[in-house]
C-alpha cells in the first residue's frame, strides 16, 4: 500500500496516537505527576500553548539560544512528549521550524539555535567546519530544562535534524541513548570528525536521503569522508543487532522503503531512499527547502516511528 496517505494532513491522526501513548497516572507525589513524567509536571509555565517562545540556557559560560514550542494542547498534568529538531548548516531555529512543520505535533518541540563555524555560518559539532563548542552539553541542558520546567514524558524524548543537523542527531543518539529515545533524520551529514559511535543501548534509527542529492551525496564522498549511505546504515544495524540485509517495500514509484528486521532490545532501523531527492526536507507541499513537492512527508512519519518507538523501561 502507499504511504501516500500519510501526508501532512493525516499529522493530526498521527499526533492522536501519540498522544494516547503517554501512561497512565502513578502513585500520588508532592506535585501531582504520571508515570515518567519530569520534574516539572503540576507546575505552571509562563509559555503559550499553541505558541513558540525564544529562550536561552548558559553553557560551559555561554550563551545558547533556542526556540520552544507547546502544542495548543499543552496541560501542566499529562506528560508530553519532547522533540528536538537541528536546523542544517547556515539555517536557523526558526527556518528550521518553517521547514519541518513539527509545530503540528502533539509534542513539545524545542528548535536549538547552533553557533557560528568556522566558515562563517551556524553549524554542529561534528562537522569539519563547526565552532569549538560542545553541542553534546547544550543538548542535555536543553532537555534538562524542558524536563524541569514543563511537563515530559521522560521516556518519550526525540532527536531529529536535516543536513548537518541530522548528523548532529545521529551524533546525540550515539551519545545520549540513556536520554534519546529515537532519532529521525533527513539528508544527513555524517562526517568522520564526529568520532566513534558506541551508544549505550540499540538506538531505533529511521533515515530519508535523496539519490539526487548533491549536497551530501547519496554514494558518500571520499574527500570530504562522508559514507555512502548504505555503508552508513549497515554500520547502524550492527549497532542495533539488527539483520544484515534490509526488506525492502515500493511506497511511491520513486520511493523505496527499507526495513530492518530482528535488531535488539526492541530497536529498529528505517531508511526512505527517494530515487530523485534532492537535498531537501521531503514534503507533499512546497517548503523552505523547494518548491517542488516530493511523494512522501517526512515529518508525520517521522512522529508515527517516534510513537512506536518509546525509551525502554529501566
Amino acid at each position: 500500500m502507499s504511504r501516500s496517505h500519510l501526508a501532512r494532513p493525516a499529522a493530526a491522526v498521527v499526533g492522536a496516537l501519540l498522544a494516547a501513548a503517554v501512561l497512565a497516572p502513578g502513585p500520588a507525589v508532592a506535585r501531582p505527576h504520571r508515570a515518567a513524567g519530569s520534574a516539572g509536571c503540576g507546575t505552571p509555565t509562563d509559555l503559550t500553548p499553541g505558541a513558540s517562545t525564544t529562550r536561552s540556557v548558559t553553557v560551559d559560560g555561554e550563551r545558547r539560544d533556542y526556540l520552544v514550542h507547546l502544542p495548543a494542547s499543552y496541560d501542566q498534568d499529562r506528560p508530553t512528549p519532547l522533540v528536538l529538531s537541528f536546523h542544517g548548516h547556515g539555517r536557523t531555529s526558526d527556518y528550521q521550524e518553517r521547514l519541518t512543520g513539527m509545530n503540528a505535533l502533539d509534542a513539545v518541540v524545542v528548535y536549538p539555535q547552533g553557533v557560528t563555524g568556522t566558515d562563517g555560518r551556524s553549524a554542529w559539532e561534528g562537522a569539519p567546519y563547526s565552532a569549538d563548542v560542545d553541542d553534546i552539553a547544550f543538548t542535555k541542558a536543553l532537555i534538562d530544562r524542558a524536563e524541569d520546567d514543563l511537563c515530559v514524558n521522560t521516556r518519550r524524548v526525540f532527536a531529529s535534524g536535516k543536513s548537518n543537523g541530522g548528523g548532529f542527531a545521529a551524533v546525540v543518539a550515539c551519545r545520549l541513548a540513556d536520554r534519546i529515545a529515537a532519532t529521525a533524520i533527513v539528508s544527513g551529514a555524517f562526517y568522520p570528525q564526529s568520532g566513534a559511535c558506541d551508544p549505550q543501548r540499540p538506538v531505533p534509527v529511521l533515515d530519508f536521503h535523496g539519490q539526487a542529492d548533491a549536497t551530501i551525496p547519496y554514494d558518500g564522498n571520499p574527500d570530504k569522508g562522508l559514507p555512502a549511505l548504505p555503508d552508513w546504515l549497515a554500520g547502524w544495524a550492527e549497532r542495533d543487532g539488527c539483520a544484515a540485509r534490509p526488506r525492502e517495500t515500493r511506497v511511491e514509484d520513486n520511493v523505496v522503503l527499507q526495513r530492518w528486521r530482528s535488531c535488539d532490545g526492541g530497536s529498529a532501523l528505517e531508511h526512505y531512499r527517494i530515487t530523485d531527492g534532492g537535498h531537501v526536507w521531503p514534503s507533499t507541499a512546497p517548503n523552505e527547502d523547494s518548491a517542488t513537492p516530493t511523494t512522501i512527508d517526512a515529518t508525520p512519519l517521522i512522529e508515527e516511528f517516534f510513537t512506536a518507538h518509546p525509551l525502554p523501561k529501566s
